[in-house]
């Protein structure tokens, strides 16, 4: 899949909608930073333009 024009907007409405999950991986030791996660499937969402490619 090809994604294009990431959108900031869409985004935020992921985030909204609980589709977007932070991540604080701090660990004993050592700081892996913050992080974004979200279920592979709903990516798409976060972009004006998805493209299968076969």
């Amino acid at each position: 899949m090809m994604l294009q024009k990431f959108s900031f907007e869409k985004f935020l409405n992921a985030l909204e909608q609980g589709k977007i999950f932070v991540d604080f991986d701090a660990r004993t030791g050592h700081n892996h930073g913050t992080k974004f996660r979200m279920k592979q499937d709903c990516l798409p969402m976060l972009y004006e333009k998805a493209t299968v490619i076969i």
